[in-house]
């Protein structure tokens, strides 16, 4: 008999429970097939998320082989350089300045090397390289550290029974403070379990160069003195050797280079408290850099960008890069929005151009003018103008100190008539002097920014000129006159004296 027929015999009762069950069939596939859709779509999104992860890898693999093939061609040419031919032409004095430079530079592509072979589990294995160095003076002060386990009860296996000492590993560190050397002898016990072996140790303090002689106090002091200081690295040779301790100016240089590469992440970080800041200067000045493929130094740029005058923080991040092009303030300050106290550079255009960032122009620069001509030729135009600018500038001396609102209503009060006097004064001169003159290029240069000079007037957050960042960059002129050039401009180092 077909189900048909069957379902033609049922009577009614038997019909609906007949129903119920298909129904309760259907119900329990629409389910299986739900729960199989749901396992379908964490399976696709497991499997999608799983392409991107190896597509991320896939591309950082690439950029490392990229990076790794650049740095080690980079390496070569600093080392033909340093060892090649092409040095015979150079002087003794020069000689010196680039060996210490090009030695820095190596160091920090060494180092960078290591970190990306190490982080991409590539690379030929390398033999340990036992330092080959002369013991540290013993008369030096010694400062002993003593690293020892937290627990010298055996844990292995709830084993519990006292540890028994059986030896240390002695490290010493070279140490300095100004015009002191001191070693730090870090003593490490070794202690071990009788019942099971278990050895244990504490583990090695962590250092900014490992298995280096230097601590962060000696570095610190090779640091400011070559950048702060601006003392080349052979001059610190022979401080050093005068106070007892010898240090080739290959190893400063290898330190240097190795520091820049461990600064960077701080670097990145000062730089991101920097452009949180709502308001900011900036300015460039030019440094030579070695170019050793080419034989000769090529004219750089050290941008520099500081929170604003008034900001709470008191930072100045530098950029080194090869040029004075506004590629590099565009790429700086990418994503930044404030308003950015610059000098009238064509540079900041870009950076200006979309409104994001707001001008605000240097009337120190604006006064400048008027003070060349007025020392060239006692102009009397030059002179009330700077007469008026003086005024500015004594308002600004009483409210060096005020906070902002107070700044501002000060401003509002005495500065913004004075600022609106020398304008209609300025429009006023410059209908009587004649075109191209030194007096109509030092009014015109004003006018022509006059929105930027005055948009100090609207907050008092806004600085008046950028004096501010250039004394940070003045002590920059001190040091080209210590060194030659300036080593190689990486994105991911310090560019490095010469």
């Amino acid at each position: 008999m077909s189900n048909i027929d069957s379902i033609g015999q049922m009577d009614e009762s038997q019909l609906r429970d007949f129903a119920q069950r298909l129904l309760n069939q259907v119900s329990d596939n629409q389910k299986q097939i739900a729960e199989f859709s749901n396992i379908v779509a964490q399976r696709n999104a497991e499997i999608a998320e799983r392409d991107r992860t190896i597509q991320a890898k896939d591309q950082l693999i690439r950029w490392k082989e990229n990076r790794i093939i650049m740095l080690t061609h980079e390496m070569a040419v600093l080392k033909r350089w340093k060892f090649g031919r092409s040095r015979e032409g150079l002087n003794a004095d020069q000689l010196s300045l680039l060996d210490e430079t090009i030695d820095a530079d190596i160091a920090g592509i060494e180092m960078e090397l290591d970190e990306l072979r190490d982080g991409a589990g590539e690379g030929k294995p390398r033999t340990p390289r036992t330092p080959r160095r002369a013991p540290l003076p013993p008369d030096l002060p010694r400062t002993e550290f003593r690293h020892e386990p937290d627990s010298t009860l055996c844990a292995h296996a709830g084993c519990g029974v006292p540890m028994q000492r059986i030896g240390e590993d002695i490290t010493e560190k070279l140490d300095y403070t100004p015009g002191t050397f001191t070693v730090e002898r870090h003593v490490r016990g070794k202690w071990v379990c009788r019942c099971c072996q278990t050895l244990v140790q504490a583990p090695v303090p962590a250092h900014v160069i490992d298995k280096g002689i230097p601590t962060e106090g000696l570095l610190a002091q090779v640091l400011v003195a070559k950048y702060a200081d601006h003392l080349p690295l052979a001059r610190q040779e022979k401080i050093f050797a005068r106070a007892g301790v010898p240090i080739a100016r290959s190893t400063l240089a290898q330190w240097v280079g190795q520091c820049g590469v461990q600064l960077q992440p701080l670097v990145d970080a000062l730089r991101a408290e920097v452009l949180a800041c709502p308001v900011l200067h900036a300015d460039e000045t030019p440094v030579h850099m070695l170019k050793p493929g080419a034989g000769k130094t090529h004219r750089a740029y050290l941008w520099a960008y500081a929170a604003g005058r008034f900001e709470p923080l008191r930072a100045v991040v530098y950029d080194f890069c090869e040029s004075r092009a506004g590629k590099h303030a565009s790429a700086f300050l990418e994503g930044w929005r404030g308003h950015l106290m610059v000098d009238d550079y064509a540079g900041y255009n870009a950076v200006l151009r979309g409104g994001s960032v707001i001008e605000l122009g240097c009337l120190a620069h604006a006064r400048r003018k008027f003070f060349d001509l007025h020392q060239s030729g006692g102009s009397p135009i030059a002179a009330k103008a700077l007469e008026y600018i003086g005024r500015i500038y004594d308002v600004e001396r009483t409210v060096v100190d005020a906070d902002c609102e107070v700044r501002h209503q000060i401003r509002d009060r005495h500065s913004r008539p004075l600022m609106e006097a020398l304008r209609e004064w300025m429009i006023l001169q410059r209908s009587q002097v004649p075109d191209g003159s030194a007096t109509a290029k030092a009014l015109e240069y004003s006018l022509r920014r006059w929105d930027a000079l005055a948009r100090f007037l609207d907050d008092g957050r806004l600085p008046v000129d950028n004096n501010h960042l250039e004394g940070q960059i003045r002590p920059i002129a001190v040091g080209k006159h210590n060194w030659l050039f300036a080593g190689r401009d990486e994105d991911s180092g310090l560019g490095t004296e010469g």
